[in-house]
C-alpha cells in the first residue's frame, strides 16, 4: 500500500519524472551561433515548455531560461515545441536577450 501511495504522490506532483541528474530532456541544437536546451518539466498532468537559450562569449557562456504557458502531453513534444519557441526567441531579440 505504501508504495502504491507512493508512486501516486510521485505522479501527481511529477517529483522524480526529470530524472536525478536534472538532465535536459533533449540534446542541445545549434542555431545562429545560439546553444538550444530544451528542458519541459511536469505540470499538472502534462509537461511545460521550458528551455535554456545559450551563447559562448569572450567572458564566458551566458545562458537565458525561458518558460512557456504552453503545454503538451508528452515530454517529447513538449521539448520539440521549446526548439520551437527557442529559435523564435533567437529571431526576436538575438543577443538582447542577455541584457
Amino acid at each position: 500500500m505504501v508504495s502504491f501511495l507512493g508512486n501516486l504522490w510521485t505522479r501527481l506532483t511529477g517529483q522524480g519524472e526529470r530524472g536525478d541528474s536534472g538532465k535536459t530532456a533533449a540534446e542541445a541544437i545549434e542555431y545562429k551561433g545560439f546553444r538550444i536546451r530544451p528542458n519541459p518539466y511536469p505540470s499538472k498532468g502534462q509537461y511545460q515548455t521550458a528551455g535554456t537559450i545559450e551563447k559562448d562569449f569572450e567572458t564566458g557562456v551566458k545562458e537565458h531560461h525561458f518558460v512557456r504557458a504552453e503545454t503538451h502531453a508528452s515530454k517529447d513534444d513538449a521539448a520539440a515545441f521549446a526548439i520551437v519557441k527557442g529559435r523564435q526567441i533567437i529571431d526576436e531579440q538575438g543577443e538582447r536577450i542577455f541584457d
